[in-house]
């Protein structure tokens, strides 16, 4: 439109809510750091860096809300916070700050190459001098998600985003060593 350089879609969760904006799918996320499209399912993953103490994976839901400034993940941030407060969107995944400090949100992988790890979600968290890279399952069904069977503490790379190309292959954003890393089996 002509007072924005950009549209709304018209299915949009907020679109004609009065004193809401049509721009907004989701609200309660602190800092969202990397969402992704599983091509495989079409589910949204959502990676949302905490503040003080928690870090969270979400999957995506129109409309939802996932608590944040009230929750930090399925704790509370806001002092005397309703735990069981209705419609609210939970973490499907929530570690710690005595894992991480930073998730870094990635993709399910959907590539050829690592057949063992297909439908696997993997992701990291910022960590220097070495950041992990981990996965996760998410079935769909019920509300958690589980470990999956990448668990490597230890990656000799500070991971900072992830990437996928056209054949699903999963890359990985070295920020310190300026490096772009492909994600490969071990050899035999």
């Amino acid at each position: 439109t002509a007072d924005r350089p950009y549209g709304i879609p018209r299915d949009n969760p907020f679109v004609g809510v009065d004193d809401a904006k049509g721009e907004i799918w989701a609200l309660g996320l602190r800092n969202p750091w990397r969402f992704s499209f599983d091509r495989g399912t079409g589910r949204l993953w959502i990676s949302d860096v905490g503040s003080l103490a928690w870090e969270e994976l979400s999957i995506g839901v129109k409309g939802g809300n996932y608590g944040w400034k009230v929750l930090e993940g399925t704790h509370c941030f806001e002092e005397g916070c309703d735990l069981a407060h209705p419609g609210l969107v939970a973490p499907i995944w929530e570690y710690g700050r005595d894992r991480g400090m930073s998730v870094i949100g990635g993709f399910v992988y959907r590539g050829c190459a690592l057949p063992d790890l297909r439908g696997l979600y993997l992701f990291s968290d910022y960590q220097p001098p070495d950041s992990p890279l981990w996965s996760l399952y998410f079935s769909g069904q019920g509300g958690a998600a589980n470990r999956g069977a990448v668990a490597l503490e230890s990656t000799g790379a500070v991971i900072s985003s992830f990437g996928e190309d056209e054949a699903g292959e999963i890359y990985a954003l070295d920020h310190l060593g300026g490096r772009l890393l492909k994600l490969i089996g071990r050899p035999q």
